[in-house]
């Protein structure tokens, strides 16, 4: 049986600082937590059904060491079937990761001993759950639910990079993959329909599906989001050519491109994305290239208990 508190680590996560310091972290927990298992993940999606078999077995509170991935992963194996499995359980997060987007919209301190004195404490938050059907690699349906941000066009593209550099081994800031993906993308005529509701036909950079406030290693892509409010926040920005985008990229660490009148804010619980004329367009959700469009995006509302500052 397990104890009433599972913790899933990811030792790669962080480039593999987080096995260099699991030590500490360990130490940490037993001083907030006590008793607890632990395991750690040796291959991609193995957090869900680790998270699922310790649910099922009793596990209370699930806790997870890593960055984004990690906590995505772990938050599918919540639910079977899209239905959850144990209304009851609780999902605490240890930042431990290169992106740790998803804590600024849950208000977790990024620092070890605050994150865990923030899982010690009672009470915990009811949080929405994006849902996600699109095309996976092989052409065929796949889904998957997300806690922060899912979003198609040039994102995508930047995640692609991002796994790219990393399997070469070379080092690259999000910043640079960002640039270098723009030099390469070639803008993406979309049909978006958002709660039944067609939009004209447009050449779209990108469209994020936002749960949460923050993606891509701090860009402040919905401002305005709110992760319990039962709505998706759906930024579009339409193309822009190489000039425009440098005056304005920055803008999207700050948060003051929603401004700019090639960008638009919409509030929905449903979004359908189709390409038009055929072309690749890549999505990412929580940080990782799963698919591709076609996709539908949809809302789980109130949905999972966090442990968070709300």
């Amino acid at each position: 049986m397990f104890p009433k508190t599972q913790v899933i680590v990811n030792p790669e996560s962080n480039k593999g600082r987080t096995r260099q310091r699991w030590r500490q972290i360990k130490e940490a927990l037993h001083s907030h937590i006590k008793d607890f298992r632990y395991e750690f993940t040796e291959k991609p999606l193995q957090a869900i059904e680790m998270t699922r078999e310790a649910i099922k077995s009793g596990s209370e509170l699930i806790i997870g060491v890593g960055g984004d991935g990690t906590v995505n992963e772990i938050a599918n194996g919540f639910f079977e079937d899209r239905r959850i499995i144990n209304p009851d359980t609780t999902l605490g997060i240890v930042p431990s990761g290169t992106g740790c987007d998803l804590i600024r919209s849950l208000n977790i301190p990024a620092g070890l001993n605050d994150s865990m004195k923030l899982i010690a404490k009672p009470g915990t938050a009811s949080i929405d759950v994006g849902h996600a059907t699109f095309a996976g690699p092989d052409g065929r349906g796949q889904e998957r639910l997300f806690l922060n941000v899912a979003d198609f066009g040039l994102g995508g593209e930047v995640v692609r990079e991002v796994n790219r550099k990393r399997l070469e081994r070379k080092t690259s800031s999000y910043f640079r993959c960002l640039y270098t993906a723009f030099i390469h993308y070639k803008h993406k005529r979309l049909r978006l329909k958002l709660d039944g509701q067609e939009l004209p036909e447009e050449d779209y950079m990108l469209g994020a599906i936002a749960n949460g406030r923050v993606f891509g290693k701090g860009m402040k892509i919905s401002p305005e989001a709110r992760i319990d409010d039962g709505l998706l926040d759906v930024v579009l920005i339409k193309s822009m050519k190489m000039l425009e985008f440098l005056r304005n990229s920055l803008k999207v660490y700050r948060g003051t491109h929603l401004s700019h009148p090639k960008v638009s804010l919409l509030r929905c619980r449903r979004v359908e994305a189709d390409p038009v004329t055929g072309q690749e367009v890549l999505i990412e959700l929580d940080g990782e290239q799963l698919g591709r469009l076609p996709a539908t995006f949809d809302l789980i509302p109130a949905h999972l208990q966090v442990k968070s500052n709300l």
